[in-house]
């Protein structure tokens, strides 16, 4: 595992609570993180995928910045990806003097971008993000891919560029991620996307995962970075296992944003179910099924 990274080991990217109506529940969203300072991980990520920040306008998502940081103790980073670069900017600023350790940063989503396109577009944010920052790479819904080399070249080039969240479902793709830019920087951060990929991630020489099971299940993920410090190759295989039967929380409903916030509403109470996802909303069958699975 990368030993020199200050964010390395386990991230949430966190449900952003609403209430009935889908309006950002703060209270909510404080006892989420409570919750998750609570089982030792090391990073939450504010507005990821899971948390909903393209159904956000750009007052909401400041607003989220700007009260989220004193919610927590651990390292904090916030996702400002926008297609409008000066929204970027303006999220990452506010991030910057609120106190939040890094943000991170999709390519610009919608228009898929060649590779030069891409270098460029970072080389611009890298010039002007006054702070640490990550990639966020997430071909199936930017239409492009920031390829090990693109990554390895920005990471020689921004001192600042901490890391890379590689939410790709290929294990091969993050291993030659970890092998590039390893060649450049020991303390660059290349986090797997996928929840089951966290201990193939730390073998390969990884930073550690950013997983959705967070929300649900955090303490799994730091059982499995304790066992890997101490070397339990036997603990880390039934932790393995686990995740394996966990991962059906992405197969449950049709989005898998509603089922997490869901399970977290059934099993923990201090949320709803509700996001802006249109038809997400779980039947009584699947209800069932995920209290089943995870218990309430």
């Amino acid at each position: 595992m990368t030993g020199q990274t200050q964010f390395a080991g386990v991230w949430c990217p966190s449900i952003t609570p609403m209430d009935n109506d889908g309006k950002i529940d703060l209270n909510g969203l404080k006892q989420h993180l409570s919750r998750l300072t609570e089982a030792r991980i090391d990073v939450i990520l504010l507005m990821g995928s899971i948390g909903e920040f393209a159904s956000f306008s750009l007052e909401e998502r400041l607003l989220l910045i700007r009260e989220a940081r004193a919610m927590s103790t651990l390292k904090m980073v916030a996702n400002v990806s926008s297609t409008c670069t000066q929204d970027v900017l303006l999220m990452a600023k506010e991030a910057y003097l609120t106190g939040y350790d890094a943000v991170m940063v999709l390519p610009p989503y919608y228009y898929g971008q060649t590779p030069t396109q891409l270098l460029r577009y970072f080389r611009q944010l890298g010039q002007q993000l006054s702070g640490k920052w990550f990639a966020y790479n997430f071909p199936a819904r930017t239409g492009c891919d920031l390829t090990p080399e693109l990554v390895a070249t920005l990471a020689g080039e921004f001192p600042n560029f901490a890391g890379i969240k590689d939410t790709v479902d290929c294990q091969s793709h993050t291993r030659s991620m970890i092998q590039a830019t390893r060649a450049v920087r020991d303390d660059f951060a290349v986090l797997s996307g996928y929840d089951e990929y966290y201990i193939p991630n730390l073998l390969a020489g990884g930073a550690g995962i950013i997983s959705g099971l967070n929300n649900v299940m955090p303490e799994l993920f730091v059982s499995a970075r304790e066992a890997f410090r101490a070397g339990d190759l036997a603990t880390l295989r039934d932790i393995q296992q686990k995740i394996g039967v966990y991962m059906s929380i992405y197969a449950i409903g049709e989005d898998f944003v509603t089922t997490i916030k869901t399970v977290v509403s059934r099993k923990f109470g201090y949320c709803t179910g509700v996001s802006r996802n249109a038809g997400g909303e779980l039947n009584a069958q699947q209800c069932q099924t995920i209290d089943t699975v995870f218990g309430r």
